[in-house]
């Protein structure tokens, strides 16, 4: 698939648009009032959300945001303490959300470059039952981490940090927002990654390309409360499944072709590698994103090359002189070599 416009965007794989199966979806969708828990659309989604995740029960929520935070609120009390990783993107790019509206402190443990937190850190992170202290009550992962590079969490270090949670008397909440990339680059199912958790969230809006919605999936009493907290924060939608459709769509069709942006994210890696001006970094790609620098030698500002490739119709995004370029659905092989040449041209 390929935009309409002809544009390559690589900026996020949030950019995706509804395939004609969704708009169909969408168009035909059996609808009711979801606060009153009648709408047969998202009850479908949000079972067959949670047989995916290896849980009980799912929660159809407007955002990974918000699923995030609905998750953070239902498993601690305000003036509590939440393990979170420093290139988290709960803790980067949520609004300081845990803290605004939950009343919530963060304990920053670093990320280590495979994504993961060092648990004898996450070990050390725990308070002591003092009352000088706020309480510890969750530890959070992401899978895939994006800060990272995108790259996967294991089966097995999932179930270490859920273990180490749960000696502890902690949950653990698992960011998944691109839970099944992780899930495909590593042949596993997606429960085997949120399983061991207590609550996982992940997107539909990313790679799997429905135009809205994530889910937050975890024990039934669990999701009981959470729906308190959708409420509370104004997630309480009506006719929702006319986007419950293009969830279910997605669900179904959506999951498996994710391997397709993962080569196109290796095909354009390999591309970039002897251009001049750019850095790879190690590894890179994990799943879906590429990232690099621009070095001292390169002749632009990150600024000025994402202007040299407007007119070329290739949208580009950057933190600094760090380039993040995201594959997915509507990135196809030949947009890919279109980027590569427009960049080593642009820098030549």
């Amino acid at each position: 698939m390929s935009f309409d416009d002809g544009l390559i965007d690589l900026r996020s794989d949030t950019v995706t648009r509804p395939t004609p199966a969704m708009r169909a979806a969408m168009a035909a969708a059996e609808v009711g009032d979801d606060v009153f828990g009648d709408d047969p659309t998202v009850q479908r989604l949000q079972e067959r959300a949670a047989a995916l995740t290896g849980h009980a029960a799912g929660l159809f929520v407007a955002s990974g945001t918000m699923g995030n935070l609905v998750a953070l609120l239902t498993h601690c009390g305000r003036g509590a303490e939440v393990i979170v990783g420093d290139k988290s993107h709960i803790y980067l790019n949520e609004v300081g959300g845990m803290a605004a509206l939950g009343g919530l402190q963060a304990a920053l443990v670093a990320n280590r470059a495979d994504g993961t937190l060092d648990l004898e850190d996450v070990q050390a992170a725990i308070r002591s039952e003092d009352e000088h202290h706020p309480r510890t009550r969750l530890v959070c992962l992401e899978n895939t981490q994006n800060m990272c590079g995108g790259v996967p969490l294991t089966p097995d270090y999932t179930r270490r940090a859920a273990d180490l949670a749960h000696r502890n008397g902690l949950k653990l909440h698992l960011d998944g927002a691109r839970l099944f990339n992780a899930a495909v680059a590593q042949g596993v199912p997606a429960s085997a990654l949120a399983g061991p958790a207590d609550s996982v969230m992940f997107c539909l809006s990313k790679g799997l390309s429905a135009p809205v919605g994530s889910l937050l999936c975890g024990p039934a009493d669990f999701i009981a409360e959470a729906r308190r907290y959708r409420k509370m924060v104004g997630g309480g939608l009506r006719q929702v499944g006319v986007l419950a459709a293009a969830g279910l769509v997605a669900l179904e069709s959506m999951i498996e072709r994710l391997e397709d942006d993962h080569a196109n994210a290796r095909r354009l890696a390999d591309g970039l590698r002897d251009v001049p001006g750019l850095d790879l970094e190690p590894g890179t790609p994990h799943t879906n994103m590429v990232y690099f620098r621009l070095t001292p030698a390169a002749r632009r500002s990150p600024a000025s090359l994402i202007e040299a490739l407007k007119p070329r119709g290739i949208l580009l995004d950057a933190d600094g002189r760090r380039f993040r370029l995201v594959t997915h659905a509507w990135i196809t092989s030949g947009d890919v070599d279109k980027t590569v040449a427009a960049l080593r041209a642009a820098l030549n």
